[in-house]
C-alpha cells in the first residue's frame, strides 16, 4: 500500500461517518471537488462502488461497510501509535474532542480550559455543544460530559462540578393571574413552557422529590423550547412556567424577574461528569485534561 491509498482510504472513512461530502470536506480540509474526485479514483482501483451518491445525502454500499469494517480499526490502530510517539515529547500535545452541554461548557469547562491551555501550546481541544446525549464511541469524540444520571454504565465518570439543582420559575406577571402551586400535582393547571430534548425528540419530564417521594411529571403548555437561553427569555416574558438548572435562572431570581416555586421538591442532585470509554487508553494530554476538570470539592 502506498501513500496516495492510505489518504484516500482515511478520506474514505471520513466521508462515510460524517454521510455529507460537504461536512467531510470542511473536516479533511479539501474542496468538495477534490474530495469527490479522491472517491472516484479509490472505487476505480478497487474497482467496486463504495459510495451511494443521492443529492441530499451519501451513504457506504455493502462494499463500502464491508471497507468500513476492515480498515477502520487499522486506522485506529495507526492514529493511536502515533499519538504514542507524540507522547515522548517533553509536554502533552494532541487533539482531544470533547462534546458537552452549553452550559457545562460555560460554567465548567471553559474556566478549566483557561487555566490549561496557556501552560500546554502544542494541546489542541475541539468543543461540539450539543444538548443531548451523545454517542462518544460512535462519533468518535474522546469524551463527553453531562449530568451524572444521564451517563450509560459502561463509560467512566469522573466528577467535575458540584451539586446542582432543579429550579421551576415563573414570571411576577404570570403569577398576578396564575396561584402559586404548591405540590407537582399543581402544574397541571398551569401553562409550562415544555422542553423538547435533542436526543431522543421527546419532551422532558419534569423531575421532582420531596422526603424521598420521587415524581416524573409531564406538563402541558402554548410553547415548546429546545434550548435553556430561550427558555429564561419566555418564562421571563410570562409565557408559563419553566424548569431548568437552578444556576442558569439565579440572576433572573435575585433580579425580581423570575420567581422560584416547589423549592421543596427540588433537592440536590449529582452535577456534571465527564465520562468517557473504560477501554480508553489515557493519554498525558487527556489525563492532564481530566485532572483540570476533577471536582476537588467537598
Amino acid at each position: 500500500m502506498n501513500r496516495t491509498d492510505l489518504a484516500d482510504l482515511s478520506a474514505f472513512l471520513v466521508v462515510a461517518e460524517q454521510r455529507s461530502f460537504t461536512r467531510a470536506a470542511a473536516q479533511l480540509g479539501i474542496s468538495q471537488s477534490a474530495l469527490s474526485h479522491t472517491m472516484r479514483r479509490l472505487e476505480g482501483r478497487m474497482g467496486v462502488r463504495l459510495l451511494t451518491r443521492t443529492t441530499r445525502s451519501v451513504s457506504p454500499t455493502d462494499a463500502g461497510e464491508k471497507l468500513i469494517a476492515i480498515i477502520r480499526p487499522a486506522l485506529d490502530q495507526i492514529d493511536a501509535g502515533v499519538t504514542q510517539i507524540g507522547q515522548l515529547r517533553d509536554k502533552p500535545a494532541g487533539t482531544i474532542r470533547i462534546t458537552t452541554s452549553d452550559h457545562a461548557a460555560r460554567s465548567i469547562l471553559l474556566p478549566a480550559l483557561d487555566r490549561l491551555l496557556p501552560d500546554y501550546p502544542d494541546l489542541h481541544v475541539e468543543v461540539s455543544i450539543n444538548g443531548g446525549f451523545v454517542d462518544i464511541v460512535e462519533e468518535r469524540f474522546d469524551a463527553g460530559i453531562r449530568l451524572g444520571e444521564a451517563i450509560d454504565r459502561d463509560m467512566i465518570a469522573v466528577r467535575i462540578g458540584q451539586p446542582v439543582r432543579m429550579a421551576c420559575v415563573g414570571a411576577p406577571a404570570y403569577f398576578e393571574t396564575h396561584p402559586v402551586p404548591l405540590t407537582p400535582q399543581d402544574l397541571a393547571s398551569h401553562n409550562c413552557i415544555n422542553m423538547r430534548l435533542p436526543s431522543s425528540g421527546g419532551l422532558y419530564a419534569w423531575e421532582f422529590e420531596n422526603n424521598a417521594r420521587a415524581m416524573n411529571v409531564r406538563v402541558s403548555g402554548q410553547l415548546t423550547v429546545s434550548g435553556p437561553g430561550f427558555l429564561v427569555q419566555a418564562a421571563e416574558a410570562g409565557l408559563g412556567l419553566a424548569m431548568t438548572i437552578d444556576e442558569i435562572v439565579k440572576d433572573s431570581i435575585a433580579g425580581g424577574r423570575l420567581v422560584r416555586v416547589l423549592e421543596d421538591w427540588c433537592p440536590p442532585f449529582d452535577g456534571y461528569h465527564l465520562y468517557y470509554p473504560s477501554r480508553r487508553q489515557a493519554s498525558p494530554a487527556f489525563a492532564l485534561l481530566v485532572d483540570a476538570l476533577r471536582y476537588k470539592g467537598d
